[in-house]
């Protein structure tokens, strides 16, 4: 299995539900929101482990590095300890390939991808982007997809602060999806922030590095474990509206099923 996936899996399981009179305790040994590193340019191979320090994780834009094949090579002999990935922009199965034979640990990629330009290896984490205004059908046939987790993008542009709607849209995915949920943040966001995303449902977060101002993802990574999270959050879960005869829908309760019962 993939690193990233294999640490995702256990951040979800490090946050239960509570269950009885007593919530189960959280272990405290796992970070509560992943942190991952987006690198749109790579100058020096040789620093690169500096620069992305604090990180769990690093996120190569593709789209915009064109890195060869010796220079992946050469990333994944600097990160031995660190799992990394590439974001598919496109439907290039050279370039698939190309990251494959380097050692990538996981991949990104659009819905709008050809199946057959995804990583078919088990061992390479799959990470499907998904724009937040995609229709409740469509979130809940992920779950069903062959895909590992979930990354959300343009919730919240660079420069701007979080804001209720972006909670607000967040929560609705969390709700919808069983899938772990990762979202693109901006690089200045804060430790109440962070915080306020983990509430809102997600477990990692994407984060443009700065390889000029490397400091900026060890302040992050000391604010996330500095952070005091609840015991539990809550990932609710979407009523279904039943059709009436009249072509308006409306929301079915245990309690209206058992009055019928008895009528």
């Amino acid at each position: 299995m993939s690193r990233l996936i294999d640490k995702l899996n256990r951040v979800v399981k490090a946050v239960p539900q509570p269950m009885g009179f007593r919530a189960a305790r959280p272990d405290s040994s796992e970070p509560r929101i992943l942190l991952i590193a987006s690198l749109a340019k790579i100058e020096d191979t040789n620093r690169l482990a500096d620069s992305i320090d604090g990180a769990d994780a690093v996120l190569l834009r593709l789209d915009k590095s064109g890195l060869a094949a010796n220079t992946l090579q050469k990333i994944a002999a600097s990160l031995p300890k660190i799992p990394w990935g590439g974001w598919l922009d496109d439907n290039s199965t050279k370039k698939l390939a190309t990251l494959v034979e380097a050692g990538c640990d996981f991949m990104v990629f659009p819905a709008a991808s050809r199946v057959l330009a995804t990583p078919q290896d088990d061992k390479v984490g799959k990470i499907l982007q998904v724009e937040p205004s995609l229709g409740e059908g469509l979130l809940r046939a992920v779950n069903d997809m062959p895909v590992d987790a979930v990354l959300a993008t343009h919730v919240c542009e660079a420069g701007e602060p979080i804001l209720w709607h972006h909670l607000m849209i967040l929560q609705r995915l969390a709700n919808l999806l069983s899938k772990p949920l990762l979202a693109t943040a901006p690089s200045e966001i804060t430790a109440g922030e962070l915080k306020a995303l983990w509430e809102a449902g997600v477990d990692g977060v994407v984060v443009e590095a700065d390889t000029g101002h490397p400091e900026r993802l060890k302040e992050l990574r000391r604010s996330i474990g500095e952070l005091k999270f609840p015991a539990s959050r809550k990932r609710g879960k979407a009523e279904a509206l039943l059709p009436r005869i009249g072509g308006e829908g409306s929301t079915v309760t245990p309690d209206e099923e058992e009055e019928e019962e008895y009528e």
